[in-house]
């Protein structure tokens, strides 16, 4: 029996979190679930899956937590509180599925205290990569990527050998044919039609810039140890191969399924064993046909920005991820234009992202100052 704490569990992943745990409660214990506003849910959530605790971000909120959680779990707020929970030996696993920056604090509290890690925030490793994985190898503790691509990736390495390239698949979001004059005209509703996945605003308005891609990038580098030069990303508008592995032999091996966030999720709960949840089949004979096409970098740079990061290190990751979060708050806001996107997170990365190695000092520092100049511009 796993016992896991869910961070952002009224997310959208946390939420398919929440569904593959109550499918799976002969291997699964949810100790504790986390969120921030909406208590409502998780108190539902708490009393769905018997969580020993529940906790809200929003200290505000904790009286009504407390109000609507069942007898026998205690509601608490704050990093503090939660971290307490992490450290305790009532806990084998996190799940951090919190959007942004805001669980970095967690996360290296879980590696700190030795905890497996199920890893769905991409900012994590996007601000800090290098540190983290230098402590999840000095820990020898496990980390299991939950992002599609990146959970495809890594069910790909199993057992095999050299790699040549990591291939990360892309839907190419919702403006995958607009013209550049097209672009300048979209608005937040429009970019948060996504064609195939049901996700969290953020991660959809990431997805319709590519951007999302461009982290995934910055991810995998630090993940699986690859070089820019290596890691190659294809539009793949199915969105049924999740991403592929080419070896040093020249084969390629790719991980299918329907597009569905809850099998990433169980693999990373039941690793290394593989289990019935109920999930929807993949039926090749409904397939029309699967297509594969090279990205546009001239109407969608955030993968070129990605490159930068990578082969720049340092703060870069950090400098990136932060002018990008404050240019899609003021996107959807209707402050800026959907292309003003673009130009923020390149004229950030120009100005404050340093090479050479950062600690975690600089990296935090970075992401500070990245978001004031992303702010005035």
């Amino acid at each position: 029996m796993k016992r896991i704490v869910i961070l952002g569990s009224t997310g959208s992943v946390g939420e398919s979190a929440v569904s593959v745990a109550a499918a799976l409660r002969d291997r699964i214990q949810v100790v504790g679930v986390v969120g921030r506003t909406n208590v409502k849910r998780l108190a539902e959530q708490a009393a769905l899956l018997n969580c020993s605790f529940a906790a809200t971000g929003d200290p505000a909120r904790l009286g009504e937590l407390s109000s609507l959680v069942p007898p026998h779990c205690r509601a608490c707020a704050g990093t503090e509180a939660v971290e307490e929970w992490i450290r305790s030996d009532r806990v084998d696993m996190i799940l951090c599925a919190i959007v942004g920056t805001a669980g970095f604090p967690l996360v290296l509290a879980a590696i700190d205290a030795g905890k497996e890690i199920a890893l769905a925030s991409k900012e994590v490793l996007v601000m800090a990569g290098r540190l983290v994985m230098e402590e999840v190898r000095r820990k020898k503790i496990r980390l299991i990527p939950v992002d599609s691509e990146h959970s495809a990736v890594f069910q790909c390495l199993q057992g095999h050998g050299a790699v040549r390239s990591v291939v990360l698949t892309a839907s190419g979001g919702p403006f995958l044919r607009f013209s550049k004059d097209e672009l300048e005209r979209v608005t937040c509703a429009d970019a948060l039609k996504h064609p195939t996945w049901k996700m969290g605003p953020k991660v959809t308005l990431d997805s319709a810039t590519l951007m999302n891609k461009a982290l995934e990038m910055v991810e995998a580098h630090h993940l699986f140890d690859v070089e820019a030069d290596r890691i190659r990303v294809l539009i793949h508008p199915q969105s049924l191969v999740h991403s592929m592995v080419e070896f040093a032999d020249g084969a390629l091996l790719a991980q299918m399924s329907v597009p569905d966030m809850r099998f990433p999720i169980q693999y990373a709960f039941t690793w290394p064993e593989r289990c019935d949840g109920g999930l929807k089949r993949l039926d090749l004979t409904e397939i029309p046909g699967l297509s594969f096409e090279r990205p546009d970098t001239e109407r969608f740079p955030s993968l070129l920005y990605a490159d930068a990061a990578i082969r720049t290190g340092g703060t870069a990751g950090a400098v990136m991820n932060a002018a990008n979060e404050v240019a899609v708050e003021r996107f959807s806001r209707g402050e800026i234009g959907f292309t003003k996107i673009f130009e923020i997170v390149e004229r950030t990365m120009g100005k404050l992202a340093e090479p050479g190695a950062a600690d975690l000092a600089a990296v935090l520092e970075a992401d500070r100052n990245s978001r004031e100049f992303a702010r005035q511009l």
